[in-house]
């Protein structure tokens, strides 16, 4: 499917975005949905993330004490993102991938924006009951429509003022379902095949070996100063991804 040299490529960027989800807990999906898409179009780059998405969410959704709560509280969420995702899935295979890409560029460029910029989003306290459905609805569609699980899922999570831990292990549970709803609904629109999955499952090491690297790299950087630096490169990549799309 695929020349030996672009497969180190693939390779190369599932190693960089593991070590931004070490370092920080997340970013692998986005990271490499970003690279990828302006290499080889956002269709083949969603199936291609899924399976090292998937996995290693999922390690990160079984690593820690609040799995059993976290998913009692987060359900109506999940429930309503599997329905989105299908929807924005069966959108994608109608639309127009140049301007689906813009999209994607400018969700990135609101995310990281947000993130640079807002100190903390505020949290929904009674209104929880109604914005996670909705909220979670809303996630999967775009997740179906541009591959990344971002917006506005991990802000919803970060509003809700979970202790560090918590929230990383949660942000393994939803991004570990978001992953599993888009493969299957890719699978279902033959878009993740035999030979995309075969390429996707050889990122799992790839993505490992990164995020080792990362945790490694934890212990001896500012999270700070790097959480600055990763929202700073993806404004950056998100808005190349939204200027190709403008001027294409």
């Amino acid at each position: 499917m695929y020349e030996s040299e672009f497969l180190i490529v693939i390779g190369l960027v599932f190693v960089l975005a593991g070590l931004v989800k070490g370092i920080v807990g997340f970013g692998l999906p986005t990271v490499s949905l970003a690279f990828l898409t302006i290499a080889i179009g956002l269709q083949d780059a969603m199936a291609l993330i899924v399976i090292p998405a998937a996995l290693t969410n999922t390690y990160q959704a079984l690593s820690g004490g609040a799995f059993v709560a976290s998913l009692r509280r987060l359900w109506p969420f999940i429930v309503m993102m599997f329905i989105g995702v299908w929807v924005g899935n069966d959108i994608l295979m109608r639309s127009n991938q140049v301007i689906l890409s813009g999209i994607l560029g400018g969700l990135l460029l609101l995310y990281s924006g947000i993130s640079l910029f807002t100190p903390q989003i505020p949290s929904p306290g009674r209104n929880e009951v109604w914005l996670a459905p909705s909220v979670g609805g809303v996630t999967g569609v775009v997740t179906g429509l541009t591959g990344t699980f971002v917006m506005p899922g991990a802000l919803y999570l970060q509003a809700l003022g979970l202790p560090r831990d918590v929230l990383v292990q949660a942000m393994g549970i939803l991004f570990g379902m978001a992953s599993i709803a888009l493969g299957v609904s890719l699978a279902g629109h033959s878009v993740l095949t035999l030979a995309t999955g075969s390429v996707s499952m050889g990122g799992v090491v790839p993505a490992l070996i990164g995020m080792a690297m990362g945790r490694w790299t934890r212990q001896r950087l500012s999270e700070v100063h790097f959480r600055r630096f990763f929202f700073a490169a993806l404004f950056v990549l998100g808005g190349y991804l939204a200027g190709s799309a403008i001027l294409h």
